[in-house]
């Protein structure tokens, strides 16, 4: 069976699963929280408050917390994205985000920064000298082969149009990005104009503080604000 065909039989579960979440009992709860991991990083993850309760509840009640979390987070990027951003895409990416270490509210603005706010998985970007971009997350022709072997995907051009599978590699890209330059300036930039892109951008202007790399930052800091309060 080949990866490609592992990673689709995967997202299908996900989604049959997802369709049964209101009838989760606690212990499928944890079933499906299993797996995600929650560490303070540079990378700003929203952290959740289970410090008193690692001595006083078992992990199952911990568990329970995380995924209320994940699923509180969803919603408020399905209202924020007035429907367009679906919540079994959401509550996929930021699982996904959340075991790279990454606050899922920075992968979702940037995903709402590239698709002109739609969130369409169709999404097709204007022509450039190196050719199209693709998908939710723009991956370019040159770029999205090595980040899905990084990401141990299959690739086909044709996949880029899958919401996963598109999610995945934005997840995978900026997990690369930030442990190469260790700022989210830097990342952000170069995701956006390419390595190179970034630093020629930062070569002209004395860092890596782009419009896009503020724009998703701040957006991404007040959703952090919200769901502390």
């Amino acid at each position: 069976m080949t990866k490609r065909y592992v990673f689709l039989v995967s997202a299908l579960i996900f989604i049959i699963l997802l369709s049964n979440v209101s009838l989760l009992n606690n212990n499928e709860q944890i079933v499906l929280a299993e797996g995600d991991v929650l560490i303070a990083s540079d990378k700003s993850i929203k952290p959740i408050d289970s410090e008193n309760l690692v001595n006083e509840k078992d992990t199952s009640d911990v568990q329970s917390l995380v995924w209320k979390q994940i699923e509180e987070d969803a919603l408020r990027m399905v209202e924020d994205s007035e429907g367009r951003f679906k919540k079994s895409w959401a509550i996929y990416m930021i699982k996904e985000a959340r075991t790279y270490g990454i606050d899922p509210f920075i992968v979702y603005e940037l995903l709402k920064v590239e698709t002109g706010h739609t969130f369409s998985p169709d999404t097709v970007g204007p022509e450039t000298i190196y050719g199209y971009a693709y998908g939710m997350a723009q991956f370019m022709e040159n770029t999205a082969p090595w980040i899905a072997e990084m990401a141990g995907l299959d690739y086909e051009k044709s996949m880029l149009f899958d919401p996963y599978y598109s999610m995945k590699l934005s997840v995978v890209y900026l997990d690369y990005l930030y442990d190469k330059y260790q700022r989210w300036d830097e990342a952000l930039t170069a995701y956006h104009r390419g390595m190179t892109g970034m630093e020629n951008y930062k070569r002209v202007n004395g860092n890596a503080r782009s419009q896009y790399a503020t724009i998703i930052q701040n957006k991404a800091k007040q959703h952090d604000a919200v769901a502390m309060n």
